[in-house]
């Protein structure tokens, strides 16, 4: 017969089809099985899914494939993290209905999925701006507030004026919003919270546990908490001020008390505001500070502002009056809102005291002798030996914190404490697309959970959006309801969509149960996640979100385990050339690769581009992360309908390591399509050769044996680099090196295609979770009656490893002279013999006295002579 040629479109769509006829990925709970969860992050329904999403989950999909055929029970879900602002943008955009948006944008980017062969289990899909997802959310959110871990409250926030919601300090860029770039006030409104705090040692200390996570990850998660064991000082006012007699401040260096010299506090607390109604230059500098930049990062490198209250507060070991100052850099969220400022020994309290002109005292001196401080140039920030402190003198740090918080302890103005830099999680966002806070807030001025009879509590989703105001706040009508027989309404804010993306990991393992959040069973079969797949831009929020609410999920019974995630993978990003043009006024017009023809040097660097549509020149921008601003991103369909999916599945695992940035280079997809084709072709013209003799180990050739090893070797490099290692490049370069094994091997004898069918029957079976659709088709060419998506992994033969020979390099004084082939099990004697016998050794040995032979087994052997 002819053979068959590569068709990859083809061949793809119909191992999809019966993938999806036999349910081939569908999971179940088998208690008497090893199970093995695998997950991606799951998408936002943007629309389309980019190069980003096709490496994150394909490295999801490959390891999934690869635990399959070790024989464990594997589920690989898939779903949707469907609310948020950006669809209701696009919705006004458009002049249709998020709701419509989503849905449309969902079935879209499900069928490009699909296209990619990932093998997810589709019944346990879920969206989280449906009713049956978020319905449980909220239930799950009335059981927090019984419990006492919901509340709301007042809470000063950064407001985007022209999106009309909350952002989170790290949204605000440059005193703007991250999306709007409108200038970001400070407001004051109601906001409902979940008390993280209540877990933020428990969050610390569990970090240990996390053996698989990236250190990176767990580091990030560590200083984002914020742990940190110092003293609460009480400071009394030198007279009450709106109502308080004194206020606390939180120190982690209680050595430095005694070089205190002015307490600052923030522009909203009790006395800055009491100060402000008799002085208009400070009533003005609380206005500005409303507008100030408030991300954290920003704090220690903008320009310190302050200005005096006219009050005074009373140092609590010394009973000197010290000035009370409000500073831009202190925060109301933080803390008390209020710091003791020691400008000898901190560099913000020493430029705020250099630009006002305040004493600054030196209490702490170096316990190296030969160092010496000099508080005119700036703080001296180091720990060491108390000094100018009375009692306290020559006292190193530990001694002093402890001297100096039981002195206070004593006098009833402080105590130790265990401070957390996390505060409590605002979950409240005043935009419509989220799920609703199911509370109720009564005429009383009270709030009540919705009773559970009630939930859902339904967002409506044929609605008209006019970009400023949520539809239901816009309907007064939505939000009347009663409760007890009184009249309420609804909360109208919703939930901050970190609020889905944190459990909906525990919500596949009971996908389509209608009656609980969770079924225990289910979810402790599946629970935790044995390896999660994402990228380091969630390293933070979202994953300390989750491992909260799984925390909080065990709390209630519905889960034993006490993390989500076992095992995580931070896959980089993907990166592509970027072109462009710059006018006159400096305005840049960026330019798909796809339009650009580029010249390039044999190093495959670009020298010159031209757009093809004008044939006039454009800047090469670099390679930089493909993105929508930069017009350089790839559409994967284009590279599938070009090539097929297992091509760019290929390519995008052996570009880089996972955990690297990759380059897109359209060369790379070339090769990655020439060695797929190469290996395709190796399998029909095997097939054409005929029927193949069952393989006799007992009777091989040397040159047979040889071939089995790279075959035997290649199995346990591939299975430690995928399933270890997880270092899936490395795995394709060592196929790729076997596949020029078994292109080159003699074909001379029944037993010569017997080693030769064992080979590609290994390089099938080890590409099957890279390139499954190829796979699955060679497999069935080949013969075989099983399917190769749970075929058995391969296992490497010891025996097949064993070397006979040896190739030993010969050298003389360090170079190289001689190559032989010796014996595996050959003695050191016998080896020195054979080399010191060969004719370009005696060369450069004849005439010299031989000093010494150094033998490395089964390397080198190296002969110094002169």
């Amino acid at each position: 017969m002819a053979e068959k040629q590569y068709q990859p479109q083809q061949i793809e769509k119909e191992v999809q089809a019966h993938w999806e006829t036999q349910q081939t990925f569908k999971a179940t709970e088998q208690a008497d099985k090893e199970k093995f969860y695998c997950l991606s992050m799951f998408p936002y329904p943007s629309g389309r899914l980019h190069m980003g999403h096709v490496r994150n989950y394909t490295i999801g999909d490959v390891i999934s494939r690869y635990q399959r055929m070790l024989g464990k029970n594997v589920l690989q879900p898939m779903g949707w993290d469907a609310f948020g602002l950006p669809a209701e943008n696009a919705a006004i955009n458009n002049n249709t209905a998020p709701a419509n948006w989503t849905y449309s944008n969902i079935d879209y980017m499900k069928n490009q999925l699909k296209t990619l062969g990932f093998g997810y289990d589709w019944d346990r899909e879920v969206a989280t701006c449906k009713k049956e997802y978020y319905r449980w959310e909220q239930w799950f959110f009335t059981r927090l507030y019984e419990k006492g871990l919901v509340y709301k409250k007042n809470a000063t926030v950064n407001w985007d004026p022209v999106d009309h919601t909350v952002l989170a300090n790290e949204q605000v860029i440059d005193g703007r919003g991250w999306r709007s770039g409108a200038l970001v006030e400070q407001k004051e409104i109601p906001q409902w919270f979940i008390k993280i705090t209540d877990y933020a040692e428990e969050l610390v200390t569990d970090l240990e546990q996390l053996e698989e996570w990236p250190e990176q990850v767990r580091a990030m998660q560590k200083n984002w908490i914020g742990r940190s064991e110092g003293v609460e000082i009480t400071f009394d006012l030198e007279q009450i001020v709106a109502g308080q007699k004194d206020f606390d401040v939180y120190t982690t260096r209680p050595d430095t008390l005694l070089g205190v010299t002015y307490v600052a506090v923030a522009a909203q607390h009790p006395i800055a505001l009491e100060a402000a109604k008799s002085n208009s230059e400070l009533a003005e500098f609380v206005e500005e500070c409303k507008n100030t930049k408030v991300a954290e990062a920003e704090l220690a490198t903008m320009e310190k502002k302050g200005c005096a209250t006219g009050y005074y507060a009373i140092h609590p070991l010394t009973g000197d009056k010290v000035p009370v100052w409000v500073a831009n850099f202190v925060l109301m969220g933080y803390g008390s809102g209020a710091v003791m400022s020691v400008p000898g020994h901190d560099q913000r309290d020493w430029e705020f005291a250099t630009k006002y002109g305040l004493e600054i005292k030196q209490v702490v001196e170096s316990e190296d002798p030969a160092v010496e401080v000099d508080l005119t140039q700036a703080a001296y920030t180091e720990k060491g030996i108390l000094v100018n402190s009375g009692e306290y003198d020559g006292l190193s740090f530990f001694a002093a914190f402890d001297a100096i918080a039981e002195k206070l302890t004593s006098m009833g103005k402080g105590q130790k404490k265990v401070n957390y830099r996390l505060r409590d999680w605002g979950v409240s966002r005043q935009r419509y697309w989220g799920t609703p806070i199911p509370m109720l807030n009564l005429e009383n001025g009270e709030s009540v959970p919705v009773p559970s009879e009630q939930l859902p509590v339904e967002l409506p989703e044929d609605v008209q959006m006019n970009g400023v105001i949520s539809p239901i706040k816009a309907d007064p009508e939505w939000a009347k309801t009663e409760f007890n027989g009184q009249a309420a309404l609804r909360e109208t804010d919703t939930f901050d969509t970190f609020m889905e993306s944190s459990w909906y990991y525990a919500r596949y393992c009971s996908a389509q149960n209608n009656q609980a959040m969770l079924d225990p069973e289910q979810a402790n079969y599946w629970l935790p996640v044995d390896q999660y797949v994402g990228g380091i831009e969630h390293a933070i929020l979202h994953l300390l979100y989750s491992r909260f609410f799984h925390k909080l999920l065990r709390d209630e019974g519905l889960v034993k385990s006490d993390e989500p995630y076992k095992r995580l993978l931070c896959q980089g990003m993907v990166l592509a050339d970027s072109f462009y043009r710059e006018d006159k006024s400096g305005k840049q017009t960026w330019y798909s690769p796809s339009d650009v023809e580029s010249e390039k040097d044999e190093k495959g660097r670009i020298l010159k581009s031209v757009l093809v549509a004008d044939g006039q020149e454009v800047i090469h921008g670099g390679m930089t992360k493909m993105s929508k601003s930069k017009n350089n991103g790839i559409d994967p369909q284009k590279v599938i309908d070009i090539y097929g999916a297992d091509t760019i599945r290929v390519f995008t695992m052996f570009a880089a390591p996972p955990e690297q940035t990759l380059e897109w280079i359209d060369s790379g997809v070339e090769g990655a399509h020439r060695f797929v084709k190469r290996l395709w072709t190796l399998v029909q013209e095997h097939i054409e050769a005929g029927e193949v003799a069952p393989l006799n180990k007992s009777a091989l050739s040397g040159s047979q044996k040889s071939l089995r090893r790279v075959i035997h070797k290649t199995i346990e490099k591939v299975s430690d680099d995928i399933g270890r290692r997880q270092t899936f490049n490395t795995a394709i370069a060592a196929t790729m090196e076997l596949l020029n094994h078994l292109q080159k091997a003699p074909t001379k004898d029944a037993q010569d295609l017997a080693v030769l069918r064992e080979g590609i029957n290994t390089i099938v079976l080890l590409l099957t979770p890279i390139a499954p659709h190829i796979c699955h088709v060679m497999w069935k060419d080949l013969g075989h009656n099983n399917e190769v998506e749970t075929a058995p992994w391969p296992v490497a033969e010891a025996d097949a490893m064993v070397e006979d020979e040896k190739l030993i390099i010969v050298q003389v004084n360090g170079k190289v002279r001689a190559k032989i082939t010796v014996a595996a099990d050959a003695t050191k004697e016998h080896v020195e013999a054979l080399g010191l016998s060969e004719n370009n050794v005696q060369q450069h040995t004849d005439g010299k006295t031989i000093r010494k032979v150094i033998y490395v087994p089964g390397r080198l052997l190296n002969i110094v002579a002169n």
